[in-house]
């Protein structure tokens, strides 16, 4: 994992490894018009259907985690020891209602609030590596989305904070090139993931 990979290399090299691996990151949520919130150490965090109405918000969620586990795996660790492989990464998501605000009056940054993030934080640190976890109110709003998604029940299961809850691992196949989807009218939901 991330700590791991944090105590082998110099900080440098972690950080060069997260700035290669974030700047693709970057480049599916322009193609796909998710909205990259922040990113925390090795968190990332994106969102649709916050800053433009989306109503396939879920979908889009869904095809951005499956194309960053494969950028991920693209994605040497070291470009100086390429035998220390590909990133792995974990995904979870979550959809509900967020509050976007900037707080405090020095080193602003833009922060969503709201369960829904914690939410997705709980699916992203129950997820596995190379693996896409979502709560079931995702996977309800994701079938209605894009109802030939692959998804697996994974039962319930303890989640810290919220006691059991039903989740499903994702398996969503991307489509060959990225789709380049229209303006919608919206919904007042927004998915936030994690990786």
């Amino acid at each position: 994992g991330f700590t791991d990979i944090s105590s082998a290399l110099e900080p440098q090299k972690v950080s060069d490894m997260l700035g290669r691996l974030y700047s693709k990151f970057d480049e599916l949520s322009r193609e796909l018009r998710v909205f990259k919130v922040e990113t925390i150490g090795d968190a990332y965090m994106a969102v649709a259907n916050l800053v433009e109405d989306q109503l396939d918000h879920t979908k889009r969620i869904a095809e951005f985690a499956r194309w960053a586990i494969r950028a991920a795996n693209e994605t040497l660790v070291d470009t100086e020891d390429p035998g220390r492989g590909y990133i792995s990464i974990r995904v979870g998501f979550h959809s509900g209602p967020v509050v976007a605000d900037v707080v405090g009056t020095r080193n602003l940054r833009y922060c969503l609030f709201g369960d829904t993030v914690n939410t997705a934080s709980r699916m992203e640190s129950n997820s596995a590596a190379n693996q896409i976890n979502c709560s079931a109110v995702a996977a309800e709003l994701l079938m209605q989305q894009a109802p030939l998604t692959k998804m697996q029940a994974r039962g319930a299961i303890p989640i810290k904070g919220k006691g059991e809850m039903h989740t499903f691992w994702v398996n969503v196949t991307p489509t060959e090139e990225l789709v380049n989807f229209g303006d919608l009218l919206g919904v007042p939901r927004c998915s936030v993931t994690l990786s």
